[in-house]
């Protein structure tokens, strides 16, 4: 038989044994507080973002198999900036960035991001703080990725 894929979206450390994951999880005889702990150790470092999380369960052998997605770009620069939400209009800037904080960021999403080096993974990151009109080191973000494009602002 295959494996029972369940997907959710918990917040980081956050998970019980309700929905998305306990009513699904029920009748496959599984260890459900032994998967929401799991979850939950994973996830821990994530709290306040809602983390996409699959469990994969092999219903003859109980085996099961927790894996953590990457939370949004989006997201974790609000994290970082401690602000609810990004601007409602392109006029209004609602924070400031700074590009250390933008490396850490790609840092933690290198996984999930398509560049293929620090510089292009900093500029997806950028490009996020652009559409949430946010503003990086005092400047536009678009400023930013101009800057590493001609190698004025180093990224290793």
């Amino acid at each position: 038989m295959a494996d029972v894929i369940i997907n959710g979206l918990i917040e980081g450390g956050k998970a019980t044994s309700g929905p998305p994951f306990g009513p699904a999880l029920g009748p496959l005889g599984v260890n459900i507080n032994g998967i929401v702990a799991e979850i939950n150790e994973k996830t821990k470092a994530f709290e306040g973002i809602k983390v996409p999380v699959k469990v994969s369960v092999d219903p003859a052998s109980k085996k099961y198999k927790v894996e953590i997605g990457s939370p949004p770009t989006s997201a974790l620069i609000l994290k970082e900036l401690g602000i609810p939400k990004g601007s409602k209009t392109k006029d209004e800037s609602v924070g400031n960035i700074t590009i250390d904080q933008v490396k850490s960021i790609a840092k933690a999403k290198s996984a999930a991001m398509y560049g293929n080096n620090m510089a292009s993974r900093v500029k997806q990151v950028l490009g996020t703080c652009k559409s949430m009109n946010i503003k990086v080191d005092g400047a536009d973000a678009k400023e930013a990725i101009a800057r590493i494009n001609k190698g004025e602002l180093k990224i290793e």
